[in-house]
């Protein structure tokens, strides 16, 4: 038996002292174990507010939960981590022990009293704590009496706190390392080993994963395993949401103008135009990775007195057959910004939206929106799934299949970097849609346009090389679209789908005409239905939020939504354009361009007659300086607002 206070006595012929390893992941699967019990606590507490969940349901939600757990007990026991694994002999004193075990008491005690606050304190805000609470309060006189209220309102989880911090200290305490290991440089050999293994299990386990493309977890990463966002808040704890948000941007409310005014000057509610029947075509975007406008020679006649042949073929084939527009703009930098443009109609405004405080609020898409409507839903991406978060975003967004390279079961496609290779990986996805359910919606994310620019060994010297090393890839991708629509054409639903394709953004330029500030955003963006009379161009301004309202206004789609574009195909050319890089808004319409700092506008050019942004007109034009800058912020107003508000849905 073990003696009194004491607790279990790891065996003395530990001379390499792994028993001090074991009693480390003995503790942390204990405090694992009550975040557990908290995630369970949560949503008994607040069951009345999550609705559609069976058990099937919540063990997924457990499951992912895991991965959460892990990412923020990881942070919070960094330090009592690395003074286990450190390869010396002072760690196994007593005294230094007993530092540790309060390091870690403390340390997760604070963790755990996170989590079992937002039991109570959810119900207020319907997301789980971030670290903006701070400023949610800072303005408040009373904060010492507001706390003091709300232990006296909610007592018993106090008590629960304390039974908890009672219960895993004596856990704690059922391991005890008694034996100093006597150390040579075999134990030191040993214990750098180990110290290298753990680093890289909790650097793995913080990231929430390992690979060259996964981008470590974010908050939005839950919605892999809910089917609603408010239900994220089952997936997350509080001291993930804390430590993911401490350096992220907290919007505030503005109030340029009044309600009524606001809606006037833009409203992001759409309303169907018309009471035509609604038309029940297949719709696939084909998102491009890194295919600026610059690389398409067809969208740039103008240039080089029109012998300017650009870097893509049969995309020049396809624009003729196509429906486009002269002024076309990604709304941000990074792949990470296009899914929610292009899918759901919200861009990003100086984060990722993906990745920002406010990616749990609840929104539609274009394949929720169409999936109400009978449609069969997929997203196809040929890099490891989970990559760049899209497999959690695109099932937040409802829909419902995704393919990535989990999926696609043949060997040896892969590039070595990113994942399968363009050309198969399309052939895959033909191939695949051809088992789906018409009506359907298919989205699809391009990869191989990347660095480090490879190409697979059997293309190699194939294309034109260019001035930039991006060019000679997307030549290959431009062979891959050729390919994929040659085998499309020859299914039954090729002539009933209407198909969109855009770039996730624009990348770096040789051309003069696009190292400009419009040239860093400019990408195409082409409608083709091949059943129908869907061809020509417009001068008209359009941007990748704009793509969703199209579409739906395309189909006829019968019911009022949301989405911060415009319908492209609208008469009229009041409608604007805008991104926002590093807090600097670009801001489009009619033939200007208006640049604001955030706070003041910085510049102004007239595109028509300065293609190159070399006239600063802002001086010379205070008027239509002054009306863009009124758009704009009534933009920034809806904009900021809503996403406060968490109001991006109709209501």
């Amino acid at each position: 038996m073990c003696p009194k206070n004491y607790g279990h006595k790891l065996k003395t012929t530990d001379k390499a002292g792994i028993g001090l390893y074991l009693a480390l992941a003995y503790r942390f699967l204990v405090i694992l174990f009550i975040y557990t019990f908290c995630r369970i606590g949560f949503y008994m507490f607040n069951r009345d507010l999550f609705h559609d969940i069976d058990a099937v349901r919540y063990l997924r939600i457990l499951y992912g939960g895991l991965k959460f757990d892990i990412s923020a007990l990881l942070y919070i026991n960094l330090l009592f981590i690395v003074l286990h694994v450190l390869p010396f002999q002072f760690k196994y004193h007593q005294s230094f022990q007993r530092f540790c075990k309060w390091l870690f008491i403390i340390s997760n005690s604070i963790g755990i009293a996170a989590n079992l606050a937002d039991f109570a304190y959810y119900r207020y805000t319907l997301k789980r704590t971030t670290a903006t609470v701070y400023g949610q309060f800072r303005h408040e006189q009373n904060k010492l009496k507001l706390a003091w209220d709300f232990l006296l309102d909610y007592w018993y989880l106090l008590l629960l706190l304390a039974a908890l911090i009672w219960l895993f200290s004596k856990v704690y305490d059922l391991v005890k390392i008694h034996r100093t290991p006597v150390f040579n440089w075999k134990t030191y050999v040993l214990q750098t080993v180990l110290l290298v293994a753990v680093a890289f299990g909790t650097l793995t386990g913080i990231r929430g994963g390992w690979g060259f493309g996964t981008r470590p977890i974010t908050l939005s990463n839950a919605g892999e395993f809910v089917e609603t966002p408010d239900q994220m808040a089952l997936v997350l704890n509080t001291p993930f949401c804390i430590f993911r948000t401490l350096k992220a941007q907290k919007l505030r409310t503005l109030d340029y103008y009044d309600e009524q005014t606001l809606q006037q000057m833009y409203n992001p509610i759409h309303l169907p135009a018309d009471t035509g029947k609604f038309k029940k075509l297949n719709v696939v975007f084909l998102i491009i990775e890194s295919l600026g406008k610059e690389h398409v020679g067809a969208l740039n006649r103008d240039i080089n007195g029109g012998r300017y042949k650009g870097f893509t073929p049969f995309l020049d084939s396809l624009v003729n057959e196509s429906y486009t527009f002269t002024h076309t703009y990604a709304n941000g930098r990074k792949s990470i910004d296009a899914i929610p443009s292009v899918i759901t109609g919200i861009p990003s405004i100086r984060e990722p939206f993906i990745l920002s405080i406010y990616s749990g609020n609840k929104t539609t898409s274009i394949a929720r929106l169409l999936g109400d409507k009978g449609y069969e839903t997929a997203f196809f991406h040929g890099a490891p799934n989970g990559s760049m978060g899209f497999s959690s975003y695109t099932h937040l967004a409802g829909i419902k299949h995704y393919f990535g390279q989990n999926e696609y079961q043949k060997k040896g496609d892969t590039d070595g970097t990113w994942g399968i290779w363009d050309d198969p990986f399309l052939q895959y996805m033909a191939q695949t849609m051809n088992t789906l359910k018409q009506p359907f919606f298919a989205g699809f994310f391009s990869l191989s346009s990347h660095h480090p620019f490879r190409l697979p060994d059997e293309y190699k010297g194939k294309f034109p090389k260019g001035h930039l090393p991006v060019q000679e890839v997307i030549g290959y991708t431009d062979m891959a679209l050729r390919n994929f629509f040659r085998t499309a054409s020859k299914m039954s639903w090729y002539k009933n789908t209407l198909f969109v394709l855009c770039a996730d953004h624009a990348t770096v330029s040789w051309l003069p005409e696009y190292r400009t500030i419009p040239g860093y955003f400019s990408i195409p963006i082409l409608f083709y239905y091949p059943g129908g009379q869907l061809k020509g161009k417009s001068d008209k301004l359009v941007q990748q939020i704009d793509i969703m309202p199209t579409v739906l206004n395309y189909l006829h789609y019968d019911k009022p939504y949301f989405a911060l574009g415009f319908d492209a195909f609208a008469k009229g050319n009041d409608n604007f354009a805008v991104n926002n890089n590093d807090g600097t808004f670009s801001f489009y319409q009619g033939d200007y361009l208006l640049l604001n700092d955030g706070i003041q506008n910085t510049a102004l050019y007239n595109l028509k007659t300065d293609r190159l942004t070399e006239h600063n007109i802002l001086r010379q034009e205070p008027l239509m300086a002054g009306k863009l800058e009124a758009n704009l912020k009534a933009f920034e107003q809806q904009y900021t607002n809503r996403m406060i508000n968490n109001k991006l849905t109709v209501e």
